[in-house]
């Protein structure tokens, strides 16, 4: 009787620990994806690398791809309005002024923020000596590669020649760089020119062309508007096949996050 007693108020103990455990747990982060860029295909592939790296993790990832035919135009941003992160891979894109207030929302709360290459330019205008202005209801902003990514995008060196990057080595320590192996390692992606980044990045990767003097920084953090920010400008859809670059992504998104890969393993 005694024993039944006990068993049985063991078995209500662990069922209030669960329900407990059940109230006070954080719900799965939201990431939210602006993609608007016709050179790189990242409306297929971060769709793939979200449901090979990141649901299997418990990320919720809501996708706002813009259609060709209106590349300004981000169906279903009211997700912003609940989004821990916003990924943005846009080029040269006036969003629609509702769209900026959510961003700027976004930005006034702290939150984070990962870009991806052509996200350095993602709302600046067209390159002309006399770019159009937005459409009416729309706003390019220039100046968010350098208000909030911490960059100072200036174009590139050119299509074809090979690219190699390498993890600095003050920074192998960084949780961004977490798993991936130090050493050089070839990519995909041409080089961006970055020159003279702000003393608030934190300088992860740099690249070099092959049998050129130059090299750029490729990847880096910021905390400049107070949320964590994370930026890389890889990104080509040959970057997704090596296995430094999805460890990268998805280590930056982490760290902007404020977990560890290891504290969300796949289900």
């Amino acid at each position: 009787m005694a024993r039944s007693l006990l068993r049985h108020c063991t078995l209500f103990l662990a069922t209030l620990l669960t329900c407990a455990a059940a109230v006070h747990a954080e719900p799965p982060k939201h990431i939210v994806f602006l993609i608007s860029e016709s050179e790189y295909d990242t409306k297929t592939t971060l769709p793939a690398f979200a449901k090979a790296e990141l649901e299997p993790r418990g990320f919720t990832c809501t996708f706002c791809i813009a259609p060709e035919a209106h590349p300004d135009e981000f169906p279903g941003t009211d997700a912003l309005k609940s989004a821990d992160l916003v990924f943005i891979s846009v080029r040269r894109q006036a969003p629609s002024e509702e769209t900026m207030a959510l961003l700027h929302a976004h930005l006034a709360a702290k939150k984070a923020i990962v870009g991806i290459r052509t996200a350095s330019h993602a709302f600046a205008p067209p390159l002309s000596k006399n770019p159009p202005p937005a459409r009416p209801g729309h706003a390019y902003w220039p100046e968010f590669d350098h208000e909030v990514l911490g960059g100072n995008y200036a174009n590139h060196y050119g299509v074809g020649i090979p690219t190699i990057a390498k993890i600095l080595p003050e920074a192998m320590n960084h949780p961004v760089l977490q798993g991936i192996a130090p050493g050089e390692f070839p990519v995909k992606s041409h080089l961006y020119k970055n020159p003279s980044l702000p003393a608030s990045d934190t300088i992860l990767m740099t690249g070099r062309m092959e049998n050129r003097p130059e090299v750029e920084p490729i990847a880096w953090v910021n905390t400049a508007h107070g949320g964590r920010v994370f930026y890389t400008s890889l990104g080509s859809p040959g970057d997704f096949e090596i296995p430094q670059f999805p460890r990268l992504l998805l280590n930056g998104i982490c760290w902007a996050l404020n977990v560890l890969p290891e504290d969300n393993p796949p289900h």
